[in-house]
């Protein structure tokens, strides 16, 4: 045992203890004399703040891991809802996209079919001379008709008609 645990035991027990004195008052006077005080070893300031800032140490350090997983928690949810609008925005721009290209082959299509300006003055000339010719034709057609008409009238003048069968 410990010597400080020994005299905290010895402390304990002055009544039962035997002493070689004759008087009361010596005897108590050598039960006191053998006793020691206990002495308590202080917890001291210096160890208290030790202990202490350990404490405030990990509970400040718990508290800044809480708010540093926190506001990770809201950057990781902003980060996925802008990642979303930009997915979204993507297929958006896409879709358009595909438009503009079909858009694109339609006009490719259009103008392969369509005529160009030489084209169409080639075909307007073209025109131009068949019409040219048709209204020579149609002139002839009218002499021809006149011619004919001269004929008949000069035919109803006459006295005396023949038919001929």
């Amino acid at each position: 045992m410990l010597p400080q645990a020994r005299l905290a035991q010895v402390a304990l027990r002055p009544a039962f203890r035997r002493s070689f004195a004759s008087s009361s008052a010596v005897r108590n006077e050598a039960s006191n004399l053998g006793t020691a005080a206990v002495q308590k070893r202080p917890v001291g300031g210096f160890r208290g703040g030790i202990v202490g800032f350990l404490v405030g140490f990990s509970l400040a350090s718990s508290f800044a891991a809480y708010r540093l997983l926190e506001e990770y928690q809201q950057a990781s949810a902003a980060l996925q809802a802008s990642v979303e609008e930009l997915k979204l925005s993507t297929e958006k721009v896409s879709a358009h996209v595909r438009r503009i290209e079909a858009v694109e082959k339609d006009l490719k299509a259009l103008s392969e079919g369509s005529a160009s300006k030489d084209d169409i003055s080639r075909i307007r000339g073209e025109v131009k001379k068949l019409y040219d010719g048709l209204h020579v034709e149609f002139l002839d057609l009218r002499t021809h008709v006149w011619g004919i008409q001269q004929d008949v009238h000069k035919l109803s003048k006459k006295d005396s008609t023949e038919v001929r069968i």
